[in-house]
């Protein structure tokens, strides 16, 4: 298995974000875009960057200095654990406010109120599993 956000697993991760409806169909609905980095607390810059055109990720690869519109923090052991067995929203919540995630970039309150966001960024994680 790659690498978790090497340039090997973020292609991989392309894949399976366009091939669960549940996250791309359910973004495209809004009118999604963005520059998700994911990476570990602590270093200077994420490890891998997806970006998403209207819900559907257009490329993923290596961080390569991209402006992120969201930055995503946590442990390498915390990422499995949720990559096995995905947070709802009450274990997305603390982690959040227990520090297990860190949004560096991007406006966590802001989607977590907006179930149409909440929902597939729950699901990504499901998503993650499957790379």
């Amino acid at each position: 298995m790659a690498e978790l956000f090497s340039d090997e697993w973020m292609k991989a991760f392309v894949e399976k974000w366009n091939a669960e409806p549940e996250l791309s169909d359910a973004l495209a609905k809004i009118d999604f875009n963005s520059v998700i980095g994911y990476g570990y607390p602590g270093d200077d810059k994420p490890i891998g960057v997806l970006t998403v055109e209207n819900g559907k990720a257009v490329a993923g690869g290596a961080y390569n200095g991209e402006e992120m519109k969201w930055d995503l923090r946590a442990s390498e052991e915390q990422w499995r654990k949720w990559m096995e067995k995905p947070p709802g929203m009450m274990g997305l919540g603390s982690a959040f406010t227990t520090g297990k995630i860190k949004f560096l970039v991007g406006d966590y309150k802001g989607m977590l109120k907006d179930p149409r966001m909440a929902k597939p960024f729950i699901k990504s994680f499901t998503v993650m599993g499957q790379v």
